[in-house]
């Protein structure tokens, strides 16, 4: 996706809303996405395509808004994550599982006492509904933790004790932070895996656990995998943390259990898990409840009287749809909550009318909810009233016990709850207003304080070249925005600083997204120009590859006067000439290949020299990546 992840609930909070009544197909249509909810929590996640699916049918049929169409193609892809996951599935041997509240089961983590500390404080300025409190031990030497960055979205950040101080927090790499949700990061004891939760990367929904490991090479963090099921799930999974000395992994989740509740359950901890398919959804279903390993005594006999089997699934299946419908109306609940905050708290006008709109479709969707919940508890009572008319006394919890097969374990772990730390005083480094490199979209865009590319191999995307100097508003939002005049004063512009291939042509589509649908990457080596197929052959340790050059030539009307037409068949015998649109409708004539830089050089000159202020060019240094 995978970067989904706020922003697809936000899509999602206000899908099929209107000011007024839901539309017969508008309601057809949330149906069929509640039902494949319905399904993807059960595992069934190849029905829950077929539930997606029909619904993105009947939106196109309509010619639905692409939001809601790319909303629910964002759950398809999240079932076929699920159908593509079943294949390595791992079963551990459950030692305990305990059901805490919310607000501070990860005091009954077996960690140090006094390590945890609330937020907000001085690393996280903010919490959420599942993120309560900072990992921050009196002894550390490094803290990783979640926070929201600029954009708002929590990242992972770093901060370690140099001497007597600490240094600035510093987000991980893309690899792990993203434009998504992080939370609950986790070391292990060798300092070579980094565990934590996300709600955007390749996933089944909510919040899965991921795994990093340290790249010596790279000197960072490796791609996250999904540690798949069961410690991934549709719900939200989150702190996992491994105690190898004493055998034992822990991790929460709120699967299975109310909106202010969680489950820790403790694993055996196994060095060497064996991953094996689990396709049938309901032994899959069974493998993610992770019950108590049972005892081996046959269980007594009960007088009393228990449901036929038919019956007892009907009756269960109703139970399952009122929890659901229960935690959507818990889940939305709180969405808005945040959302009302977060109004509370903006200065941004603009922002403030977003939300506006959007707690005003929240706040229609919930009663929806909660008439479909008040719906489906008087459905489940007449089948209660059908168990009593049969002489059958119904004990929901005792249904549910033999349905999901739960049994205590004859031994269990001990939980231990551990004391909350002090507020954190930390003595932390505060940058001298050093400009930020980094490439980031902002609300407003940023020139680069300097404009010297360094040494080594480094990449960037060209936007757009001008006849005069551009403004702020020109680079909508894109930081750091290099500047380039030539010496005909043509003026080029290009952001970022990537060190890798693969770094800078991540960020190209986004870059392309904001209305630079011609941007394309360049390359440098040691600070001089070349092509991006001779930076990434040094890049990959071979022998640099000869650059190809083309000069790219925009007439402001969209056509070539005969002056110029005659410089190029000078200049250019010869050689390629090829006539491009931009989505924009701006006109490009591309001639090359030169093999020569002077060459292309000598035609791109003349051009600039032919004092027309309506044609422009530039030389660009060419490979496959960009055509």
């Amino acid at each position: 996706m995978q970067r989904v992840k706020y922003t697809f609930y936000i899509i999602m909070a206000v899908l099929f809303l209107s000011s007024g009544k839901l539309s017969a197909q508008n309601r057809q249509v949330d149906s069929l996405v509640r039902l494949g909810d319905s399904l993807r929590m059960e595992y069934r996640f190849e029905e829950a395509c077929r539930a997606y699916e029909k619904a993105v049918d009947i939106l196109e049929y309509d010619f639905a808004d692409s939001l809601m169409i790319e909303a629910v193609s964002g759950k398809i892809l999240l079932a076929e994550n699920g159908l593509n996951m079943t294949g390595f599935a791992y079963t551990p041997k459950v030692v305990d599982r305990r059901k805490f509240p919310l607000e501070d089961f990860f005091l009954y983590f077996p960690l140090e006492d006094r390590s945890w500390r609330l937020a907000p404080n001085q690393l996280d300025s903010t919490s959420n509904v599942l993120s309560k409190a900072l990992y921050a031990p009196s002894d550390a030497g490094r803290i990783y933790f979640s926070a929201e960055d600029q954009e708002g979205f929590r990242n992972i950040f770093m901060t370690e004790l140099q001497d007597t101080v600490w240094t600035y927090p510093v987000t991980q790499n893309e690899s792990v932070t993203m434009l998504s949700n992080e939370i609950y990061p986790m070391i292990s004891a060798d300092g070579r895996s980094l565990y934590f939760s996300s709600d955007g990367l390749y996933g089944v929904g909510g919040y899965d656990l991921y795994v990093s490991r340290w790249d010596d090479d790279l000197q960072g963090w490796s791609e996250p995998v999904n540690m798949g099921f069961p410690y991934s799930s549709p719900y939200d999974d989150f702190l996992y943390v491994s105690d190898e000395s004493e055998g034992h992994v822990f991790f929460a989740s709120n699967r299975e259990c109310s909106s202010d509740s969680v489950w820790v359950y403790v694993l055996e901890y196994d060095s060497m898990p064996v991953r094996h398919s689990v396709e049938d959804p309901d032994e899959l279903l069974k493998l993610s409840r992770l019950s108590v390993q049972e005892e081996t005594s046959v269980p007594e006999k009960s007088d009393d009287a228990m449901p036929e089997s038919a019956a007892k699934d009907r009756y269960m299946d109703k139970m399952a749809q009122v929890r659901a419908l229960r935690d959507s109306v818990s889940y939305y609940s709180s969405l808005l909550d945040e959302e009302r905050s977060r109004f509370a708290l903006s200065n941004d006008d603009a922002e403030r009318m977003r939300l506006a709109e959007v707690i005003r479709e929240r706040e229609a969707k919930v009663p929806v909810l909660q008439e479909d919940l008040n719906r489906t508890i008087s459905e489940l009572h007449e089948i209660e009233m059908e168990f009593l008319f049969s002489g059958v006394a119904v004990d929901p919890d005792k249904i549910m016990a033999a349905a999901t097969e739960e049994a205590e374990a004859p031994e269990g772990y001990e939980f231990i709850r551990r004391s909350l730390g002090g507020p954190l005083c930390l003595d932390i480094m505060r940058p001298e207003n050093e400009f930020d490199y980094t490439f980031m979209i902002l609300k407003e865009g940023r020139f680069a304080e300097d404009n010297t590319i360094p040494d080594g191999i480094v990449y960037q995307i060209q936007i757009f070249s001008a006849g005069g100097k551009a403004d702020v508003a020109s680079l909508r939002g894109l930081s750091p925005v290099f500047e380039i005049r030539s010496d005909s004063g043509r003026y080029t512009y290009r952001v970022g600083l990537f060190n890798t291939f693969d770094d800078v042509q991540s960020k190209l589509d986004a870059v392309r997204s904001r209305g630079f649908r011609s941007a394309f990457i360049v390359a440098y080596v040691d600070g001089e120009e070349t092509s991006v197929a001779t930076a990434r052959s040094l890049e990959s340790g071979g022998a640099a590859e000869e650059a190809m050059y083309e000069v790219r030539i925009v007439p402001s009307e969209g056509v070539l006067d005969e002056a110029v037409t005659a410089g190029i068949r000078q200049h250019a015998a010869g050689k390629d000439i090829a006539r491009t649109e931009a989505e924009d409708g701006t006109i490009t004539f591309v001639v090359g290949p030169f093999d020569v830089k002077a060459d292309a050089d000598a035609l791109a000159e003349f051009i600039n020299a032919s004092g027309s202020s309506e044609v422009s060019a530039e030389v660009v240094a060419i490979d496959a990546v960009n055509q």
